[in-house]
């Protein structure tokens, strides 16, 4: 399998002077970005994650972002399943969204997204704290071709 390579972005990095830079789907990132601080600004903290989850698909439905709810993500080895997980939005059939609540996020969130990613074959996902102070972290995972990247269940 090709190397996998992966970058965290936090918020207010790849700006320059106030631009968004050329990210990879940064329209729509930023579009769920607004509705994520849209949802905070209206529920703050202390909701259960399923609240939250469902009122960003309200919010990404009313910004005419298409999304998805629990989208399954499956898990192979050596062709054969072996897992399914849910992820919890996945917006325009392109970003992976996964939302938490509760104190502060730990290193095991992003790494599930970044799995969620691997397995998925999507490139960008948001991790979406709702804590007591909104954070957020945007993850990219490019996959390289290698050679065992023909076989099957690869990729």
């Amino acid at each position: 399998m090709g190397a996998v390579q992966e970058r965290e972005t936090r918020v207010g990095e790849g700006r320059d002077n106030g631009q968004e830079t050329d990210l990879l789907h940064g329209e729509l990132t930023g579009e769920i970005i607004a509705a994520f601080y849209a949802v905070y600004n209206e529920l703050g903290y202390g909701f259960l994650e399923s609240v939250y989850v469902r009122a960003m698909a309200i919010e990404l439905f009313a910004r005419r972002t298409p999304v998805a709810r629990e989208v399954p993500v499956s898990v192979f080895y050596k062709g054969v399943t072996v897992g399914v997980y849910r992820a919890d939005l996945l917006a325009a059939d392109t970003v992976v969204v996964e939302v938490k609540a509760g104190g502060e996020s730990l290193d095991a969130d992003r790494l599930q997204l970044l799995n969620y990613l691997r397995c998925s074959g999507k490139e960008v996902g948001l991790l979406l704290h709702f804590g007591p102070k909104a954070l957020l972290r945007r993850v990219v995972c490019t996959r390289r071709r290698g050679p065992s990247d023909d076989l099957p269940g690869a990729g």
